[in-house]
């Protein structure tokens, strides 16, 4: 069969090829149970380090904001590979068994998930570029913004990967003589294809790429300014600054290596979506399953990284201890600036 296990002729559609996604016939049982190994282990890897992740926030006294997207994001990563049990399904049976309603659920999830992972990374880098900007001034966590920043991330995801949820479908296509279904997606109008990809791509991609690269790049100039300020600084307000310039800059340091992480495990399936494109315009372009499962299999991992990078300095300090005995003094002070100058700025108010 060679490169025929994902991409297959209908005969419904007289010459138009259909990408079969999760379905990939003519595997050995070896390379199956290869896979199905991997599959399983960045599933409980990733449900292991995202619930430990969930409850050390859960267990702090107070979730600021940045908290609150950060929680967010541990929550989609559950999301995202709780798709995984059904994938491995299909990696089985090949044919598509789940029937209509997982087909149009699945990859939808999916996406959903991921754009809230990028959405949610978006929102501390710029929750995090306020509150330096303003360490002089008083700044509260507003709860109505947390939450209304929330439900923006999550409407606004859930709407730009909708055509995967309507046109995602199940259709049936001849393999080796055979009649078989496979899950795939089948676009009324090949304009209407590229307007979305490139639309999504720009909008869930790009813009909010670009928008954490600009805050992060005003973050560290920021910082390193503010280091150079404690030169001139006395004795006592530059141990102060020392002390709030530290821990910031160790909490962006974090922040900043889970973006990369996340442009380097999510741009290859993003470039998936562009070969799609590629392979529905000039259909002697063939796009391999094995690739393909492969990167999206890179791409799970990123739910295992995106906790442990943020948590790395718990590890540190033996996190089981507290999430299963009790907390240790001072383990999860991770207050932030915008928080430490509301208290001082209130303190003096009152004095």
């Amino acid at each position: 069969m060679g490169h025929m296990s994902l991409v297959y002729q209908s005969d419904q559609l007289g010459n138009q090829t259909h990408f079969g996604f999760y379905s990939e016939f003519n595997k050995t049982v070896a390379v199956t149970v290869v896979e199905t190994v991997f599959l399983c282990l960045v599933f409980a890897f990733s449900c292991l380090a995202n619930i430990c992740a969930i409850v050390l926030l859960v267990r702090k006294k107070r979730l600021v904001t940045s908290n609150c997207f950060v929680l967010n994001l541990f929550c989609s990563d559950l999301l995202f590979v709780s798709m995984i049990p059904f994938i491995v399904v299909i990696r089985w049976t090949e044919v598509w068994v789940l029937g209509d309603f997982f087909c149009h659920l699945l990859f939808y999830i999916m996406c959903l998930s991921g754009c809230v992972i990028l959405m949610s990374l978006s929102a501390v880098s710029l929750e995090r570029m306020i509150c330096i900007m303003k360490v002089t001034q008083t700044t509260t966590c507003d709860v109505k913004v947390v939450v209304g920043g929330l439900l923006v991330i999550w409407v606004f995801s859930a709407m730009t990967a909708l055509p995967l949820c309507l046109f995602f479908t199940v259709v049936k296509e001849r393999v080796n003589g055979e009649e078989v279904q496979i899950c795939t997606l089948q676009w009324p109008d090949l304009t209407e294809e590229i307007f979305w990809d490139i639309s999504f791509i720009i909008l869930d991609f790009l813009i909010p790429g670009l928008s954490i690269v600009v805050s992060y790049t005003k973050i560290f100039k920021i910082t390193k300014d503010m280091r150079k300020r404690m030169i001139t600084s006395t004795a006592y307000s530059e141990n102060h600054q020392i002390r709030v310039s530290q821990r910031d800059y160790k909490l962006f340091r974090t922040l900043f290596i889970l973006m990369i992480s996340f442009f380097i495990m999510w741009t290859p399936v993003f470039m998936i979506v562009l070969l799609l494109l590629v392979q529905n315009l000039d259909n002697s372009f063939i796009l391999s399953p094995k690739v393909f499962f492969w990167i999206l299999l890179f791409t799970f991992s990123n739910s295992i990284v995106n906790p442990i990078l943020y948590n790395i300095n718990l590890f540190k300090k033996k996190w089981w201890r507290i999430i299963f005995c009790c907390e240790p003094e001072d383990s999860l002070d991770t207050e932030t600036t915008c928080n430490r100058n509301n208290k001082q700025n209130g303190s003096m108010e009152n004095k």
